[in-house]
């Protein structure tokens, strides 16, 4: 049965947490967990190490607290959310009413690859909706950009407060709305270089082709059988969906691959495309779903046609 602030909603109840301490942390997450506990409700934490530890002494370990600890659920935002959804129906059907997590992105996500997390907080908003969830998403102020900050506020309906309160973010945009807004894509500094393989028009077995060709030892065996799935399915959505000419461009790092993929059409409709499966073939949905799954990080930028950056390796 709900309890507190989430109590008559229905679906999912999602807030941010902003501290810049960690008594401001454990003062609004110790309630919220023990509070889960005392009515039975499955109760999660999913945080990083340190400040899983920091939760786990102040609720002493608790045995009614589970911990998914460390950074691996958050090491692609379509793996998490498919993660979650398994979690989140099994709970539910082992006849939970209610879940509670609380969890963080890793300090890493809020740099180069902040894009894809940020869309990854607006589409969850829909993701988790048929699920019994209240979840808090905690940002530490003192390591958080301001521009994280704001896609925070517009990514998360509420606010939970050290003070119990639940105020409504004041800066909250519908998840369609958000998503919708092209943003901002950060140049990877390898493609300021020339690219070492560049393919006009390729078929999908030529640009499969190229990634061989573009390794330079820097990947594993399967994130090179990855990325030649992923630059497969885009050259294929290419063809299929947008509009020649066909741009395919490689870029070579000490430590990653960089593969660009254009054409001239206006990309993809569904705002929730990569970070949600889609039933729709005709979207190009089902390719870049699959791509987000494989790839370390996913941009897409829609400034002159359409254009979509998949690296496999340090995004940076």
């Amino acid at each position: 049965m709900r309890t507190g602030a989430a109590a008559g909603h229905r679906g999912y109840y999602h807030e941010a947490v902003y501290y810049d301490s960690d008594e401001e942390l454990l003062a609004v997450v110790v309630p919220f967990l023990l509070g889960g506990v005392k009515a039975g409700e499955p109760t999660v934490v999913s945080l990083g190490e340190r400040t899983a530890a920091l939760v786990r002494g102040a609720v002493a370990d608790h045995r009614d607290v589970s911990y998914l600890v460390g950074d691996g659920l958050y090491a692609r935002p379509a793996a998490a959310i498919r993660s979650y959804r398994q979690l989140l129906a099994d709970f539910v059907r082992d006849g939970a009413r209610q879940v509670r997590i609380v969890g963080e992105v890793p300090r890493s996500a809020l740099g180069a690859t902040w894009d894809w997390w940020a869309r990854y907080e607006a589409a969850i908003n829909h993701a988790y909706d048929e699920f019994p969830l209240w979840s808090m998403c905690a940002y530490d102020t003192r390591i958080t950009p301001g521009g994280v900050l704001r896609d925070v506020a517009r990514t998360h309906p509420r606010v939970a407060t050290p003070d119990g309160g639940h105020p409504r973010s004041a800066g909250y945009t519908d998840p369609v709305e958000f998503l919708g807004e092209p943003r901002p894509v950060t140049i990877d500094p390898i493609q300021q270089t020339p690219p070492v393989v560049e393919l006009l028009d390729p078929s999908p077995a030529q640009a499969r082709g190229a990634v061989a060709y573009a390794d330079r030892g820097t990947l594993s065996r399967d994130e090179i059988d990855d990325l030649v799935v992923a630059v497969s399915e885009m050259v294929t959505n290419a063809w299929r969906h947008g509009r020649p000419p066909v741009w395919v461009r490689f870029w070579a790092g000490v430590d990653r691959i960089v593969v660009t993929v254009s054409d001239m059409g206006s990309g993809p409709t569904d705002p929730y495309a990569g970070l949600l499966p889609t039933a729709e073939a005709a979207s190009g949905g089902r390719g870049l779903w699959l791509v987000h799954q494989l790839c370390d990080h996913v941009a897409f930028d829609s400034g002159d046609g359409f254009t979509v950056r998949l690296t496999v390796g340090d995004p940076g």
